[in-house]
């Protein structure tokens, strides 16, 4: 079973269907998905846009809309309320006159939609950027407790073979406490796909054979992470043929548990990260799921720009697949 057949089972035999908001509602690609997902009884979907709009793009492709939720921004009867909430979480950072024209942006109607819990998720980043979905998600959102930053998580699967990259696209030179937290947030990812996880910080090191400031920061990060989350099985700093290879783990990290086993890959820093997960896509075959967003209070998601409409019909189930994990 894949990843998304995994999340498809789980979202279809939830008790309650997750609420997703996708801002991007005039979006073909976005339109396509959401009535999909819709169809197939996954999710319930909330797109935002001008009715008129959509209902004429969904006229024109053949797409129907029942059961799906079209809020448009200038028309939410709501919308004061939802201002004065937003100042309120602003803490004065931002004032009224801001509240009207950041929340006609869809990203932050829709981040503020699931801050006020008429929606449990986000999916958005088909027609913004990254930045247009990430900024008002740590904005009213924010980091979840016990969390400071936002890494980006890749499910790396290759028929029965299924592991965890991170961070592959956020945080471009994370110290020790960021690598630590992403080593955690990474497990939960793996736990929502079913990998018991064993983590392991990558390094061009195996336990002190390179000395460094590179060297040291994985270091502090792991006997940081142990002591947070003991639970964890979790090693480093170990090259990757350290990490994977059982024969190689045993010669480099003699009684490790993780070395040789490892299945959850916490690289250094972001350059490596990307380039990893891209050589294991494009040298060894392996489909790559996200990023997923991971450190956030609720699940919020990015697309890219040249997503597919297949491409948000999956980033919707896996978000709506984190929301109950979230729940759990």
């Amino acid at each position: 079973m894949s990843v998304f057949d995994l999340f498809k089972t789980k979202v279809k035999n939830a008790a309650k269907k997750p609420r997703l908001v996708f801002p991007e509602g005039t979006d073909l690609r976005v339109l396509k998905a959401a009535t999909k997902l819709e169809a197939e009884k996954l999710i319930e979907v909330t797109l935002l846009g001008r009715k008129s709009e959509i209902e004429k793009l969904a006229s024109d492709n053949n797409l129907d809309l029942t059961g799906i939720n079209i809020i448009d921004p200038d028309q939410y009867a709501n919308f004061e309320k939802m201002c004065q909430k937003f100042i309120e979480v602003r803490k004065g950072k931002n004032t009224l006159d801001d509240a009207h024209k950041m929340l006609k942006a869809g990203s932050y109607f829709g981040t503020m939609l699931v801050k006020m819990d008429l929606a449990d998720g986000m999916v958005s980043g088909a027609a913004h950027s990254t930045a247009d979905t990430v900024r008002p998600a740590l904005q009213i959102v924010k980091t979840a407790p016990g969390m400071h930053r936002v890494s980006g998580v890749m499910i790396m699967e290759r028929d029965d073979e299924r592991y965890i990259f991170a961070d592959c696209a956020m945080n471009i030179d994370p110290d020790s406490d960021t690598l630590a937290e992403i080593g955690y947030e990474a497990a939960k990812i793996a736990k929502m796909a079913e990998i018991d996880p064993k983590v392991a910080f990558l390094s061009f090191s195996s336990k002190g054979s390179a000395k460094g400031d590179m060297v040291t920061k994985v270091q502090d990060a792991v006997a940081k992470f142990k002591e947070a989350h003991p639970d964890i099985p979790a090693d480093g700093e170990l090259q990757f043929d350290a990490a994977f290879v059982p024969s190689v783990g045993e010669r480099k990290a003699p009684g490790s548990k993780v070395a040789g086993h490892a299945n959850v890959f916490v690289f250094p820093e972001l350059q490596s990260g990307n380039i990893g997960y891209k050589i294991a896509q494009r040298l060894g075959k392996f489909t790559a799921v996200g990023p997923i967003l991971e450190g956030l209070a609720a699940p919020i998601n990015d697309l890219s720009r040249g997503a597919s409409s297949e491409d948000v019909y999956y980033m919707g189930i896996l978000t709506a697949a984190q929301t109950l994990a979230k729940d759990e």
